[in-house]
């Protein structure tokens, strides 16, 4: 309230006691809003949020910023509030009559509460729902996660290699070869197995990836179809049984590192849209970490770790991460800097 002004104060007084519907709308005064939604203190957080969310839509503006309502002197719980704001705006986002609102922000000011948020995100990621790629991808737009649009990938044939076993079956009667050729056939089907595995980030899979499947075809004697037309995309691995199932361990590894670079690609962005971590550049300067050092510097900070080492211009440097210095093996100290973001503004 101080940083909107005292226009904003007195416009609050003049509705006093007039809300009905649990909150007050007023001008943004100082702050870098067209309109400020006052809500009157309620427990009910997902009910505030859906409120806010309708009144903004009927009102048709195009973006709201939330804090993290009910964190500060209402004391509920950092996790709760985060479920309950993502509950409100995933029922929002899924209504096919929303038509003005395109942006809504939630504006995290303490970064301990980011892991909270990460998670309540992260759960609605994993649940089975035929509705998750359509509002993950808002929530990821909110912020400002969305992917960039890629090339289609063009379809990626692993080549076959077959090495084939000639049985030549003699007996003195066509009875007994024919009972022979039927056990062999038999034999060899019993042994044979199949396995599918399907994954939305099997579409991921880069040169790298596509050459290990190779060499595991090659070495193990399977055959791997990469069938990444279908959805989600496929792979086939079929075989001697044993070496179908370490051929799928193996491929399930793959899939597993790409979700863990992902995962940690988005976090390192949440946490680059809250804290900057800089060091010394040229000309009395200072220059960003890359986002990924940005975040392993804040969650140290955060678990209140003493020390932390990173590259800076190909060097390690010791960082202090209470008096924010930083030493290399040569003793050379320099500053670096922490700039929290969004501080003051909605």
């Amino acid at each position: 309230m101080d940083a909107a002004g005292s226009q904003v104060e007195d416009e609050c007084a003049q509705y006093d006691g007039q809300s009905q519907s649990g909150f007050i709308t007023t001008q943004g005064g100082k702050l870098l809003c067209s309109k400020i939604i006052h809500l009157i203190h309620n427990n009910n957080v997902k009910s505030q949020v859906s409120k806010v969310l309708h009144e903004c839509e009927l009102r048709m503006y195009k973006s709201v910023a939330f804090p993290a309502i009910g964190t500060g002197q209402a004391g509920q719980s950092p996790a709760k509030v985060a479920d309950n704001m993502l509950d409100a705006i995933v029922e929002f986002a899924s209504k096919r009559s929303v038509q003005h609102l395109k942006k809504i922000k939630i504006v995290i000011f303490q970064t301990s509460m980011l892991r909270d948020f990460y998670e309540s995100m992260k759960k609605r990621e994993d649940s089975d729902s035929s509705t998750t790629d359509s509002w993950l991808s808002l929530f990821k737009s909110f912020f400002g996660l969305k992917k960039q649009p890629t090339e289609k990938k063009k379809p990626v044939v692993l080549e076959k290699k077959v090495d084939l076993a000639t049985f030549q079956i003699c007996g003195e009667r066509q009875k007994d070869v024919d009972a022979t050729e039927s056990w062999i056939k038999n034999l060899i089907l019993k042994e044979q197995f199949e396995n599918s595995i399907s994954d939305e980030l099997i579409e991921n899979f880069d040169e790298g990836q596509i050459n290990a499947l190779a060499d595991l075809q090659r070495r193990k004697h399977v055959t791997i179809q990469l069938e990444n037309q279908l959805s989600p995309p496929c792979i086939k691995i079929s075989g001697i049984s044993r070496d179908v199932c370490f051929v799928s361990v193996e491929v399930q590894k793959m899939i597993k590192k790409i979700k863990d670079t992902e995962e940690e690609r988005s976090k390192a962005e949440l946490v680059y849209n809250l804290v900057e971590w800089r060091y010394p550049g040229s000309n009395d300067s200072f220059v960003a970490f890359d986002k990924l050092t940005n975040m392993q510097l804040e969650d140290a900070k955060i678990a209140k770790k003493p020390h932390l080492t990173v590259q800076i211009n190909k060097k390690n440097y010791k960082v202090d991460l209470n008096t924010l210095q930083a030493n290399d093996d040569q003793g050379k100290t320099i500053n670096i800097q922490r700039v929290p973001k969004n501080e003051g503004k909605l």
